[in-house]
């Protein structure tokens, strides 16, 4: 587990009318251990914050600071999944888990057995020889996930894990990561539009405001762990969705 602060980031882009400012002097934190959801209007710019933190962009100002260490513009420093699961069609289950090791040139056979100890764990028992395209769209999440653990990066950053799905299929993901995550002891991060998803998961959210984007509000989600999907209709869930809902303007 390790600490993340993001202190004063800014980030302007030249477009074909001009410059955009896409996120303006954002700040905000993940303690070790905590399960962070950042909540914003499309276009607001949770994916480049996501880049910039992952080292794949660098801001016009600011840093970003894991356990006190400034890694602005370095990769490599987190594990990251983006929207789209990205796994390669002609790679087995198994083979996609261990690609960070195989570019890293790791140890292939270890991360092998570590990848097949837990195909069970990710509800992917007798796929890992499989390839993406006989999964369906949750397992292939789960498979995406799966290598994003085994980046072995004591930071997490999942952006829109479970956008393209089913909702029956995303809650069921939702109760899933929840489970995984009180076994994992990572820092993890979540971008998502669902102030439901946010708030059943998160330990903090953060809504953006739209571009470019600034914090709106910051809310602790002091709801009891374990959780599971009763706790939507819990009057302090509502409450909290409430506040969020006035934010964002969604009705």
């Amino acid at each position: 587990m390790a600490t993340l602060d993001v202190r004063g980031i800014s980030k302007t882009f030249r477009g074909t009318n001009g410059l955009v400012t896409v996120i303006e002097q954002l700040s905000m934190r993940a303690d070790a251990g905590e399960f962070v959801a950042i909540i914003g209007p499309s276009g607001s710019g949770k994916s480049t914050l996501f880049n910039i933190i992952a080292g794949l962009e660098t801001p016009d100002s600011g840093a970003v600071i894991i356990d006190g260490a400034d890694v602005t513009g370095r990769r490599g420093q987190v594990a990251y999944m983006p929207q789209r699961d990205a796994l390669l069609p002609w790679r087995s289950v198994i083979e996609n888990a261990v690609l960070a090791t195989i570019v890293q040139r790791g140890d292939v056979t270890a991360a092998t057995r570590e990848a097949r100890a837990l195909l069970d764990d990710f509800g992917l028992t007798g796929w890992g020889d499989a390839r993406p395209a006989m999964l369906s769209g949750g397992m292939r999440q789960r498979a995406a996930l799966l290598r994003t653990v085994l980046w072995h990066r004591p930071i997490m950053l999942l952006d829109e894990p479970f956008g393209a799905l089913d909702a029956l299929t995303r809650a069921q993901l939702q109760q899933w990561l929840l489970g995984l995550w009180d076994r994992l002891d990572r820092t993890i991060l979540l971008v998502t539009h669902d102030i439901d998803e946010a708030l059943l998961l998160a330990d903090r959210v953060y809504a953006l405001t739209p571009r470019p984007a600034q914090i709106a509000l910051e809310v602790a989600v002091d709801l009891p762990r374990p959780r599971s999907y009763a706790v939507v209709a819990d009057p302090a869930f509502a409450r909290l969705k409430l506040r969020l809902q006035q934010v964002l303007n969604v009705y």
